[in-house]
């Protein structure tokens, strides 16, 4: 995100502004003194040279005086103009001398031109190295400038993008929160709806148990009030049996029948078993489909002598739960010549 300035842009403060000015200073300090040592340093009077010249001058006479003339009459004359000094005659000594001096005199001040020219260049050039280095300094503090507001606005980018992705994350972990704990609430829905119905099975079972169990006790009662009645009876028949055989003739031969009772025909098993399945009460599940064999033993009429377990099927709960309802059942169907057989086997299996 770029970051707009809340001031308007100002030059960058120049630096070293004193040191510059100091600097300035005392070239100048140094260009003075150099150019009034450079000027005075032969600006002493030279010493003058003597010669002894041995030419003879020739002597000047004077011209006679002119001869004497009467007075004039005076007349007022202009004052005469003095006529200017005759110029002094030098030596040629002397003049070398001066010449020679006049030209150092050029000569001092040609270099002392030059030395001014070359300062006063040295100075321009430090003035143009010294704008060009404000110049360099100015333009790297702006690159600084401009490299600091981007490394801030790449860092706000990188923040803002850091604050994007936190927040995303942070979202999605909600999210997953969220659905964990609506996995965690299904789940405990779940469990404690699956603890509900094992609760209501147990509790089915454990009434359907108390029920089996009052039935059983009230069947055992009534069953053990029938095999009472029942045995009376077998009792009441059996002297009756004996009773005929002791006459002789036909009680004989049906006291034979009753204790016989020839073999049962090929459907009586399954009728047997048609009657007593109902009475099988059996609430426990098994993987298996075992069988239990029951050896049973009638009278003529159907009624229930005996009822034994000829082989098990491995399983007490099963084998007694097929004991009891074969009792329950008594008395059973006749066969199909009206009779009961003696004794016969029948095969019971949950499953079927």
């Amino acid at each position: 995100m770029n970051t707009v300035a809340a001031s308007p842009y100002q030059p960058v403060k120049e630096r070293g502004t004193m040191r510059s000015f100091l600097l300035a200073l005392v070239m100048h300090l140094l260009l003075g003194i150099v150019l009034y040592y450079g000027v005075h340093w032969q600006s002493s009077t030279p010493v003058g040279a003597e010669a002894e010249l041995w030419e003879e001058i020739p002597a000047a006479t004077a011209p006679p005086p002119p001869p004497r003339e009467p007075e004039p009459q005076p007349v007022v004359q202009p004052r005469p103009v003095p006529a200017p000094p005759a110029p002094q005659v030098k030596s040629k000594v002397e003049e070398d001398a001066d010449i020679a001096l006049e030209k150092k005199k050029r000569q001092a001040e040609a270099a002392a031109r030059e030395e001014a020219e070359r300062k006063e260049a040295a100075r321009k050039e430090a003035e143009r190295k010294e704008a060009s280095r404000k110049e360099e300094a100015r333009k790297e503090e702006a690159r600084k400038d401009a490299a600091r507001k981007e490394a801030e606005r790449k860092e706000a980018e990188r923040k803002e993008a850091q604050r994007k992705e936190d927040a995303k994350k942070k979202a999605a972990q909600q999210e997953q929160d969220r659905k964990e704990q609506a996995e965690r609430e299904r789940k405990e829905a779940a469990d404690a709806k699956a603890r509900a119905q094992a609760d209501a099975k147990a509790k089915a079972q454990a009434d359907a148990k108390a029920k089996a169990q009052a039935d059983a006790k009230a069947r055992a009662q009534a069953e053990a009030a029938a095999n009472a009645q029942r045995k009376s009876e077998l009792a009441r028949l059996q002297a009756l049996a004996g009773g005929g055989a002791g006459g002789g003739g036909v009680g004989s031969t049906t006291g034979a029948g009753a204790g016989g009772g020839g073999k049962a025909s090929p459907g009586y098993a399954d009728r047997v078993r048609r009657r007593v399945k109902p009475n099988i009460v059996f609430t426990e599940d098994l993987a298996a489909n075992p069988s239990a064999v029951v050896s049973v033993r009638l009278a003529p009429d159907g009624s229930l002598m005996s009822a034994r377990l000829s082989k098990s099927s491995g399983n007490s709960s099963w084998d007694n739960a097929v004991l009891r309802a074969v009792e329950r059942s008594d008395p059973l169907p006749r066969d199909e010549d009206g009779k009961a057989p003696a004794s016969f086997t029948i095969t019971f299996r949950p499953k079927d």
